[in-house]
């Protein structure tokens, strides 16, 4: 679709519909391409992909135009879904001031070799002006006093900071997704509850993955059949489809069974063996969105921080099977304050004051899910202690037959880094896994529906959680490639298939952890490759810190950001971010003591990993800056706490 610029407006022009959006309020209008021909001197900008909305990032600034730049092709779910994720954005002022050089793709049937859009009546001085910033507010004063002259500095400081959150956010992550055809926020099962094929996409989508609604409600409410082709509903979260071939006969050497190895080098070229595809569909609700300091437990609304609901597609002979898992932060109220390395956790209410609360979420939870088993992996002892018991104390209070507790203490299992005693979990609710079933439909209906859903939590809800989903995941993909007749019954998977599969569960773990902790999951060499290493561990020491240096000086502007999309009110004062960063930075210096404090908590929590129970612990030391290449790329300005890298070496 074209984007033109007018005087008044920036119009989106695709086929014979046109979308105006004024550059005074913000209001936008349906219109007919035709009408194009009546707006204010217009020049075309460029090609974009679509409307994300619109977003004021304080009361005092404007309001900025979100549109996806940039797109890319995810694969196709059956049925011929195209599924895109979104890799670049452009972020319009809705104001006088003249658009930043967008970097769009030139539009031929409209650029005659103009390579910029020439400026649009605006006085010189103000021309000037404007070109010095991300953007400006229009002043009537013709000779502002320096309190002015100083506040207009901080407005402009505090947008280009909360603008490169912004950005980092859409297109360093890329956990942002969407598709013209199919609806990523509802599983299989619920698609097929009911006949709603002829409604718009946006109109059948779950409310609470739709992530943009916000931002994208000013055209749902010109309640017009005309826009309802401008409204996109895109999802955070992650997608992965792949194609497996079930062969037992080829061969499985290192090389190719490395899970560094390019999926599609994996791929056979004959049509003997059973094919099948497989999806992983990861939707982050946008109800207590934030990061993971800033966003613990349950709200007053019910909701959780950090849930997340993942299904696991299963296509093959025009039968499609879905799995689906649900995690989400411990339903109480509960905080970790402080800017040292984990901070000790904190119960906010108390047992009765939570327990309404508490109801709430697991009511809504129910009425979507029916039956619900939660998986608690918090530490039985330690600081995680205390979330864990009021996790318990609060399902007995609620005392429904619906739900089902299990508790497994992951470190405690899974001690001497021997994480494949996961299998001991689900060993123990395999009869809970085949009773569950999943979701199975064919070209003529519903043949099978999951009844229930597995809740599984830790403290973040992000490395032990993705490695327990991603264990009972593959235990329920084995039974539907057996019951389908893709596999044979005594086989397991073929080594080719599970590496892939291992890759994309590893994917969508550490996607869901750069959401909500800034980094790629710990434990994910587990995931990705079936062996917990050394390597692995270090790697791990150093998002840990990284997390921790996340957390202490940037996540208030991430958190910022998230609140301002989803329409929430900004509780911190965004101007004081600013001097308590610096603050922060002065104090990090000073406080000698405390580094050394948060260096012998690191060390503790991987001897309990690493360490065997009949071995103990003589002495270690920190690595620093074991291994710049393991860092996480999309964080390379982290270095202050690489210093507090938490690899330590072992002595028994």
């Amino acid at each position: 679709m074209e984007l033109f610029q007018a005087k008044d407006h920036y119009i989106l022009q695709h086929g014979d519909r046109a979308l105006w959006c004024s550059r005074k309020n913000g209001a936008f209008e349906a219109r007919p391409a035709t009408d194009l021909l009546l707006a204010w001197n217009p020049i075309c900008l460029g090609l974009v992909e679509g409307v994300i909305g619109k977003v004021q990032l304080h009361a005092d600034l404007p309001w900025w135009l979100l549109l996806i730049r940039q797109k890319a092709v995810i694969g196709k779910l059956p049925g011929e879904h195209e599924i895109h994720k979104i890799t670049k954005i452009a972020v319009i002022p809705l104001c006088d001031a003249e658009p930043q050089d967008l970097e769009l793709e030139l539009c031929k049937k409209h650029h005659f070799g103009i390579d910029k859009p020439e400026k649009i009546a605006c006085s010189p001085d103000d021309s000037k002006f404007l070109m010095k910033t991300f953007t400006q507010i229009k002043s009537n004063v013709s000779a502002p006093n320096k309190k002015k002259v100083k506040e207009s500095k901080e407005k402009e400081k505090l947008e280009r900071r909360l603008l490169e959150e912004l950005f980092k956010m859409f297109m360093d992550s890329e956990s942002f997704y969407y598709s013209f055809t199919y609806d990523l926020t509802n599983s299989v099962q619920r698609q097929s509850a009911g006949d709603n094929k002829n409604i718009p996409l946006w109109k059948r989508v779950d409310d609470r993955f739709f992530w943009n609604k916000h931002m994208i409600q000013d055209v749902i409410n010109l309640n017009t059949c005309q826009v309802d082709s401008w409204i996109i509903p895109v999802i955070q979260g992650f997608v992965q489809i792949e194609e497996l071939v079930v062969n037992y006969n080829e061969s499985s050497d290192d090389e190719k069974s490395s899970p560094e190895t390019p999926l599609q080098e994996w791929a056979c070229v004959d049509d003997v063996h059973p094919r099948f595809l497989v999806v992983l569909i990861s939707r982050r609700s946008r109800h207590r969105a934030g990061m993971r300091y800033k966003r613990r437990g349950v709200d007053k609304n019910g909701h959780v921080a950090n849930y997340v609901e993942t299904e696991q597609l299963i296509h093959v002979h025009n039968h499609t099977l879905s799995f689906v898992q649900l995690r989400g932060s411990v339903p109480v109220f509960w905080s970790q304050v402080g800017y040292r390395y984990n901070p000790r956790p904190r119960l906010d209410k108390s047992e009765k004051e939570t327990a309404a609360f508490f109801r709430a979420h697991f009511e809504e939870e129910q009425r979507i899910y029916k039956k619900q088993v939660i998986i608690n992996l918090v530490d039985q002892a330690g600081r995680e202690k205390i979330i864990g018991d009021a996790f318990l104390k609060q399902v007995l209070l609620f005392n429904s037959p619906n739900l089902t507790y299990v508790t497994f203490d992951f470190h405690e299992h899974c001690r001497g880094m021997k994480f494949e005693n996961v299998q001991t979990l689900t060993d123990a609710i395999s009869d809970i896994i085949q009773d569950m079933k999943w979701g199975w439909v064919d070209q003529a209906g519903v043949i099978c529906k999951q009844d229930g859903i597995f809740r599984v939590n830790c403290m973040d809800c992000l490395d032990r959680t993705n490695v327990v989903q991603a264990a009972i995941a593959r235990v329920v993909m084995e039974l539907q490639l057996k019951k389908l007749g893709v596999m044979p019954p005594e086989q397991p998977l073929p080594l080719k298939c599970y590496r892939i599969y291992q890759i994309m569960w590893a994917n969508n773990g550490d996607s869901i952890s750069r959401q909500y902790a800034g980094t790629a999951a710990l434990k994910g060499d587990f995931t990705r490759t079936g062996e917990r290493k050394l390597a692995g561990v270090m790697k791990d020491g150093v998002n840990s810190a990284n997390r921790y240096y996340l957390n202490r000086f940037k996540d208030a502007y991430r958190q910022a950001v998230i609140d301002l999309l989803q329409g929430i009110p900004v509780t911190e004062d965004l101007y004081s971010i600013f001097s308590k960063e610096k603050e922060h930075e002065a104090l990090h210096k000073e406080s000698q003591r405390s580094h050394q404090e948060q260096i012998s908590l690191l060390l503790q929590n991987y001897m309990k990993l690493l360490l065997p129970e009949d071995e103990k612990f003589h002495g270690g030391w920190a690595l620093i800056d074991c291994d710049p290449s393991i860092i996480d790329a999309t964080h390379k300005d982290v270095d202050v706490l690489l210093l507090l890298s938490n690899s330590a070496y072992y002595m028994a």
